[in-house]
Protein backbone atom coordinates (compact mmCIF):
# COMPACT_ATOMS: atom_id res chain seq x y z
CA UNK A 1 0.00 0.00 0.00
CA UNK A 2 1.57 3.42 -0.66
CA UNK A 3 1.56 5.84 1.90
CA UNK A 4 1.89 9.77 1.39
CA UNK A 5 5.69 10.74 2.78
CA UNK A 6 5.14 13.71 4.50
CA UNK A 7 8.33 12.78 6.09
CA UNK A 8 10.29 14.50 3.33
CA UNK A 9 12.56 16.90 5.43
CA UNK A 10 14.26 13.78 6.45
CA UNK A 11 17.68 14.66 5.84
CA UNK A 12 18.12 11.90 3.43
CA UNK A 13 16.82 13.52 1.18
CA UNK A 14 18.16 17.15 1.06
CA UNK A 15 21.27 15.83 1.65
CA UNK A 16 21.25 13.83 -2.02
CA UNK A 17 24.36 15.40 -4.01
CA UNK A 18 22.02 16.20 -7.06
CA UNK A 19 19.57 18.47 -4.80
CA UNK A 20 22.24 20.50 -3.32
CA UNK A 21 21.14 23.81 -5.12
CA UNK A 22 17.36 23.71 -4.55
CA UNK A 23 15.38 25.63 -2.08
CA UNK A 24 12.73 25.36 0.09
CA UNK A 25 9.97 25.41 -2.17
CA UNK A 26 11.14 22.38 -4.31
CA UNK A 27 11.07 20.09 -1.41
CA UNK A 28 7.58 21.33 -0.51
CA UNK A 29 6.97 20.53 -3.65
CA UNK A 30 8.47 16.68 -3.67
CA UNK A 31 6.51 16.17 -0.23
CA UNK A 32 3.28 17.17 -1.09
CA UNK A 33 2.93 14.23 -4.03
CA UNK A 34 5.79 12.30 -2.69
CA UNK A 35 4.35 8.19 -2.01
CA UNK A 36 6.56 5.61 0.09
CA UNK A 37 5.65 2.23 -0.07
CA UNK A 38 7.35 -1.05 0.96
CA UNK A 39 8.49 -3.87 -1.44
CA UNK A 40 9.38 -7.37 -0.93
CA UNK A 41 12.43 -9.07 -2.76
CA UNK A 42 11.57 -9.46 -6.76
CA UNK A 43 9.21 -7.18 -6.94
CA UNK A 44 9.66 -5.19 -10.40
CA UNK A 45 9.22 -1.29 -10.04
CA UNK A 46 9.20 -0.67 -14.12
CA UNK A 47 10.19 -2.33 -17.29
CA UNK A 48 12.22 -0.87 -19.24
CA UNK A 49 10.44 1.45 -21.76
CA UNK A 50 7.73 2.51 -19.97
CA UNK A 51 6.47 5.55 -19.48
CA UNK A 52 8.07 7.78 -17.03
CA UNK A 53 5.91 9.63 -14.28
CA UNK A 54 7.91 9.00 -11.36
CA UNK A 55 10.93 8.70 -10.18
CA UNK A 56 12.91 6.99 -6.68
CA UNK A 57 14.14 7.58 -3.67
CA UNK A 58 15.53 4.15 -2.25
CA UNK A 59 15.31 4.52 1.93
CA UNK A 60 16.28 1.13 2.51
CA UNK A 61 17.09 -1.96 1.07
CA UNK A 62 18.99 -2.50 -2.46
CA UNK A 63 17.91 -2.35 -6.08
CA UNK A 64 18.78 -4.22 -9.73
CA UNK A 65 19.01 -1.76 -12.84
CA UNK A 66 18.58 -4.30 -15.75
CA UNK A 67 17.98 -5.20 -19.10
CA UNK A 68 16.95 -7.74 -21.07
CA UNK A 69 18.29 -9.56 -24.16
CA UNK A 70 16.21 -10.94 -26.93
CA UNK A 71 16.64 -14.55 -25.67
CA UNK A 72 15.63 -13.27 -22.18
CA UNK A 73 18.86 -13.11 -20.49
CA UNK A 74 19.25 -10.00 -17.90
CA UNK A 75 22.50 -7.38 -18.43
CA UNK A 76 22.76 -6.02 -14.76
CA UNK A 77 23.42 -2.21 -15.44
CA UNK A 78 23.97 -1.52 -11.38
CA UNK A 79 22.88 -2.45 -8.07
CA UNK A 80 22.12 0.18 -6.00
CA UNK A 81 22.09 0.91 -1.85
CA UNK A 82 20.23 3.21 0.38
CA UNK A 83 20.36 6.77 -0.08
CA UNK A 84 20.33 6.46 -3.94
CA UNK A 85 17.67 7.82 -6.28
CA UNK A 86 16.82 6.22 -9.78
CA UNK A 87 14.46 7.12 -13.21
CA UNK A 88 15.53 10.65 -12.79
CA UNK A 89 17.73 10.42 -16.03
CA UNK A 90 14.34 9.18 -17.86
CA UNK A 91 13.82 13.18 -18.64
CA UNK A 92 16.58 12.99 -21.27
CA UNK A 93 15.40 9.47 -22.82
CA UNK A 94 11.78 10.25 -24.65
CA UNK A 95 9.93 10.07 -21.36
CA UNK A 96 10.71 6.26 -21.06
CA UNK A 97 12.67 4.44 -18.17
CA UNK A 98 15.96 3.36 -20.00
CA UNK A 99 16.31 0.61 -18.29
CA UNK A 100 13.91 -2.34 -15.81
CA UNK A 101 14.34 -1.68 -11.77
CA UNK A 102 13.68 -5.01 -9.51
CA UNK A 103 13.91 -5.06 -6.01
CA UNK A 104 17.27 -7.21 -4.49
CA UNK A 105 16.02 -7.58 -0.83
CA UNK A 106 12.94 -6.19 1.62
CA UNK A 107 12.81 -2.58 0.07
CA UNK A 108 11.27 0.76 0.89
CA UNK A 109 11.17 3.54 -1.67
CA UNK A 110 9.96 7.00 -1.80
CA UNK A 111 8.77 7.88 -5.24
CA UNK A 112 8.08 11.19 -6.47
CA UNK A 113 6.40 13.23 -9.68
CA UNK A 114 9.56 13.53 -12.52
CA UNK A 115 7.25 16.46 -13.77
CA UNK A 116 8.40 18.10 -10.84
CA UNK A 117 12.16 17.73 -11.04
CA UNK A 118 11.66 18.50 -14.84
CA UNK A 119 10.75 21.84 -13.61
CA UNK A 120 13.21 22.20 -11.69
CA UNK A 121 16.00 21.34 -14.00
CA UNK A 122 14.50 24.02 -16.42
CA UNK A 123 14.20 27.12 -14.08
CA UNK A 124 16.97 26.42 -12.30
CA UNK A 125 20.69 26.36 -13.51
CA UNK A 126 22.66 25.26 -11.03
CA UNK A 127 20.38 22.36 -10.35
CA UNK A 128 20.70 21.80 -14.47
CA UNK A 129 24.31 21.80 -13.63
CA UNK A 130 24.28 19.37 -10.94
CA UNK A 131 22.07 17.00 -13.07
CA UNK A 132 24.70 16.90 -15.80
CA UNK A 133 27.65 16.43 -12.99
CA UNK A 134 26.06 13.22 -11.82
CA UNK A 135 25.53 12.26 -15.32
CA UNK A 136 29.08 12.88 -15.99
CA UNK A 137 29.96 11.04 -12.73
CA UNK A 138 28.42 7.73 -13.57
CA UNK A 139 29.75 7.59 -17.08
CA UNK A 140 32.78 8.33 -15.52
CA UNK A 141 32.32 4.86 -13.45
CA UNK A 142 31.03 3.19 -16.52
CA UNK A 143 34.23 3.88 -18.09
CA UNK A 144 35.85 2.49 -15.30
CA UNK A 145 34.35 -0.67 -15.01
CA UNK A 146 34.99 -1.14 -18.92
CA UNK A 147 38.28 -0.30 -18.23
CA UNK A 148 38.85 -3.01 -15.22
CA UNK A 149 37.19 -5.79 -17.17
CA UNK A 150 39.88 -5.15 -20.07
CA UNK A 151 42.71 -5.21 -17.93
CA UNK A 152 42.41 -6.72 -14.27
CA UNK A 153 41.79 -10.47 -13.66
CA UNK A 154 38.77 -11.71 -12.21
CA UNK A 155 40.55 -11.70 -8.49
CA UNK A 156 41.44 -8.45 -9.10
CA UNK A 157 37.78 -7.09 -9.72
CA UNK A 158 36.37 -8.80 -6.89
CA UNK A 159 38.99 -6.82 -4.93
CA UNK A 160 38.26 -3.42 -6.67
CA UNK A 161 34.25 -4.36 -5.79
CA UNK A 162 35.04 -4.52 -2.23
CA UNK A 163 37.06 -1.48 -1.76
CA UNK A 164 33.71 0.29 -3.29
CA UNK A 165 31.94 -1.06 -0.19
CA UNK A 166 34.05 -0.39 2.43
CA UNK A 167 34.41 3.08 4.06
CA UNK A 168 38.18 4.04 2.47
CA UNK A 169 39.29 6.18 4.71
CA UNK A 170 38.93 3.40 7.45
CA UNK A 171 42.42 2.35 9.08
CA UNK A 172 42.88 -0.90 10.63
CA UNK A 173 40.49 -4.34 11.20
CA UNK A 174 37.63 -4.28 8.32
CA UNK A 175 34.33 -6.12 8.05
CA UNK A 176 32.50 -5.77 4.04
CA UNK A 177 29.47 -7.47 4.44
CA UNK A 178 28.42 -8.31 0.54
CA UNK A 179 24.72 -6.74 0.34
CA UNK A 180 22.98 -9.84 -1.64
CA UNK A 181 23.99 -13.19 -2.53
CA UNK A 182 27.02 -13.74 -4.43
CA UNK A 183 25.02 -14.64 -7.70
CA UNK A 184 23.91 -11.65 -7.95
CA UNK A 185 27.36 -10.04 -7.32
CA UNK A 186 28.84 -11.98 -10.49
CA UNK A 187 26.55 -10.71 -12.41
CA UNK A 188 26.97 -7.56 -11.41
CA UNK A 189 30.89 -7.92 -12.31
CA UNK A 190 29.96 -9.92 -15.71
CA UNK A 191 30.88 -13.00 -14.28
CA UNK A 192 29.46 -16.63 -14.26
CA UNK A 193 28.75 -17.81 -10.94
CA UNK A 194 31.41 -20.43 -10.99
CA UNK A 195 33.86 -18.06 -11.90
CA UNK A 196 33.10 -15.61 -9.31
CA UNK A 197 33.34 -18.55 -6.91
CA UNK A 198 36.79 -19.52 -8.35
CA UNK A 199 38.06 -15.75 -8.36
CA UNK A 200 37.11 -15.28 -4.77
CA UNK A 201 38.97 -18.45 -3.45
CA UNK A 202 41.73 -16.95 -4.87
CA UNK A 203 41.50 -13.45 -3.80
CA UNK A 204 41.52 -15.05 -0.81
CA UNK A 205 44.55 -17.11 -0.93
CA UNK A 206 46.37 -13.44 -2.77
CA UNK A 207 45.20 -11.10 0.04
CA UNK A 208 44.82 -13.38 3.66
CA UNK A 209 41.48 -12.08 4.17
CA UNK A 210 38.79 -14.41 5.45
CA UNK A 211 35.64 -15.18 4.04
CA UNK A 212 32.70 -16.03 6.68
CA UNK A 213 29.65 -16.18 4.82
CA UNK A 214 28.56 -12.89 3.42
CA UNK A 215 31.26 -11.31 5.20
CA UNK A 216 34.70 -10.60 4.44
CA UNK A 217 37.33 -9.63 7.01
CA UNK A 218 40.53 -7.86 6.77
CA UNK A 219 43.44 -6.62 8.90
CA UNK A 220 43.34 -3.81 6.57
CA UNK A 221 42.40 -2.42 3.42
CA UNK A 222 45.29 -2.38 2.03
CA UNK A 223 45.69 -6.31 1.93
CA UNK A 224 42.79 -5.31 -1.31
CA UNK A 225 44.38 -2.11 -2.70
CA UNK A 226 48.12 -3.70 -3.12
CA UNK A 227 46.59 -6.26 -4.84
CA UNK A 228 43.80 -5.05 -6.85
CA UNK A 229 44.75 -1.49 -7.71
CA UNK A 230 47.47 -1.66 -9.46
CA UNK A 231 45.92 -2.51 -12.41
CA UNK A 232 43.72 0.15 -12.28
CA UNK A 233 44.94 4.28 -14.17
CA UNK A 234 43.16 5.55 -10.97
CA UNK A 235 44.74 5.86 -7.35
CA UNK A 236 43.10 4.57 -4.37
CA UNK A 237 40.52 6.09 -2.59
CA UNK A 238 38.96 7.07 -5.55
CA UNK A 239 38.11 10.55 -4.95
CA UNK A 240 38.26 11.60 -8.88
CA UNK A 241 35.08 9.95 -9.52
CA UNK A 242 33.42 12.61 -6.94
CA UNK A 243 31.61 14.97 -9.33
CA UNK A 244 32.66 18.69 -9.51
CA UNK A 245 30.94 21.28 -7.29
CA UNK A 246 28.60 23.52 -9.16
CA UNK A 247 30.01 26.94 -10.43
CA UNK A 248 28.60 30.40 -7.79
Amino acid sequence: MKTPAHNLEDKDIHEISLFKNCDKSFFDSLAAQAQEQKYEKGKIIFIHGDDAQRFYFIKSGWIKLFRETLDGAQAVVDILPAGQIFGETSIFEDQAYPYSAEVVEPTTLVSMPISILRKEIEDNNKMAYSMLSSMARYRRQQDREIEHRSIQNAPQRIGCFLLRLADQEEAGPVSIHLPYDKTLVASRLGMQPETFSRALAKLRDATGMKVKGATIELQSLDQLVNFSCAACSSEFPCKDLLPPEAPE
